[in-house]
C-alpha cells in the first residue's frame, strides 16, 4: 500500500513557490538528460545579488533584517489576550518569511500545508500587504488556522523587532491580536550565498558506506524536472555520507526531496563541497 504526501501533479506549484521562497531574481532551468550526477541535478540557479552601497532607509534595514531570518510562530493570541488555539495548537509549524522577489518585497506564510505569497511594504513599522497567492490544496484538519493566519496577514500591522539573539518579531494586528514569532537565521544567510534547487530521491533503506564500513550512508539519486513539474532525467543511486539540515530519514520510506544546495569549496567531493538544506518532502511512499 502506497502512501502519498504530495501528488506530482503539484510540482508546478511547488517550482513556482520555490522561486518565490529563495527570492531569485534570474533563473535557469537545467534540462541536460545525459547530465546524472548529484552535483549537477539543478531545476534553478540564483545569481547572487550585487551588493549596493547606497544609504537603506529605516525600512529598508528592517526588511533586510527579516529576510535574513525564517520565523515560527511563538505565540498567538486575541485583543483579550486568550491563546488563539486553531494556531497555538500547531505553532511550531507556522512559519512566516520575508523575501525580495524580481525587485518587490514580499512575504510568504503557510500553516504546514498551502504556501501564500503576497506583496509587501513596510512604511513606520506598519506592515501592509496585498492580496495573496498561493496552491490550493485542501488542507483538512489545517483549514481553521489556514483561514485565521490569512486573515490576519492580509490586513495592516504593526511590527517590532529585537536585537537579541536569536530575535524576536511582534506583530500586532488591526484587530489587536498579537502574533510572537521567533528567528532562525535563512541557509541563504548563514552561507551568505543563493542556493539552487534541486531534487533527491532517497532510498529507504541506508548501506554501509564505501569508505567507511562503519557508518551508513543515504542512498540518492537526482532528479530533474522541467517547468511543469513532468520528471525528464534521473540519476543513478549513489552513497551520501553528508548531512541534509533539517531532514530525518524515515526507514521503511522512498522519498523525493526538494533541496536547497549552497556551495562550501571549489573543490572536494559531493559530502564536503556543498552544504544541503532541506526545502520540502515533497513525495513518500512506503517502501515495497
Amino acid at each position: 500500500m502506497v502512501s502519498k504526501i504530495l501528488k506530482f501533479s503539484l510540482l508546478p506549484s511547488l517550482l513556482a513557490s520555490s522561486l518565490a521562497l529563495t527570492a531569485c531574481n534570474n533563473t535557469s532551468t537545467n534540462n541536460n538528460s545525459s547530465d546524472t550526477t548529484v552535483e549537477n541535478a539543478a531545476i534553478n540557479t540564483d545569481a547572487q545579488s550585487t551588493p549596493t552601497t547606497q544609504k537603506l532607509s529605516a525600512e529598508e534595514k528592517m526588511s533586510a533584517k527579516l529576510a535574513r531570518y525564517r520565523w515560527t510562530l511563538n505565540t498567538a493570541t486575541n485583543a483579550d489576550t486568550q491563546p488563539i488555539t486553531s494556531l497555538m495548537n500547531i505553532n511550531n509549524q507556522v512559519v512566516l518569511n520575508f523575501n525580495k522577489y524580481q525587485g518587490q518585497n514580499t512575504i510568504s506564510y503557510s500553516v504546514g500545508c498551502n504556501t501564500v505569497n503576497a506583496v509587501y511594504q513596510l512604511q513606520d513599522n506598519i506592515l501592509m500587504t496585498e492580496d495573496g497567492m498561493g496552491t490550493k490544496m485542501l488542507c483538512n484538519d489545517l483549514n481553521t488556522a489556514e483561514n485565521k493566519l490569512n486573515e490576519l496577514m492580509q490586513s495592516e500591522s504593526q511590527l517590532s523587532l529585537t536585537n537579541e539573539a536569536p530575535p524576536t518579531l511582534t506583530q500586532i494586528t488591526s484587530d489587536s491580536t498579537t502574533l510572537v514569532w521567533r528567528g532562525r537565521m535563512t541557509a541563504q544567510a548563514k552561507y551568505n550565498s543563493r542556493g539552487e534547487t534541486i531534487f533527491w530521491a532517497v532510498d529507504a533503506n541506508t548501506k554501509l558506506c564505501p569508505n567507511d564500513k562503519a557508518q551508513s550512508c543515504l542512498q540518492v539519486k537526482p532528479i530533474t524536472y522541467d517547468d511543469q513539474g513532468i520528471k525528464i532525467d534521473e540519476g543513478e543511486w549513489t552513497a551520501f555520507k553528508g548531512n541534509i539540515e533539517g531532514y530525518e530519514h524515515n526507514p521503511g520510506h522512498d522519498e523525493i526531496l526538494r533541496l536547497q544546495r549552497y556551495k562550501l569549496a571549489a573543490d572536494g567531493d559531493t559530502d564536503t563541497k556543498y552544504a544541503y538544506v532541506l526545502d520540502m518532502v515533497i513525495e513518500s511512499s512506503v517502501s515495497s
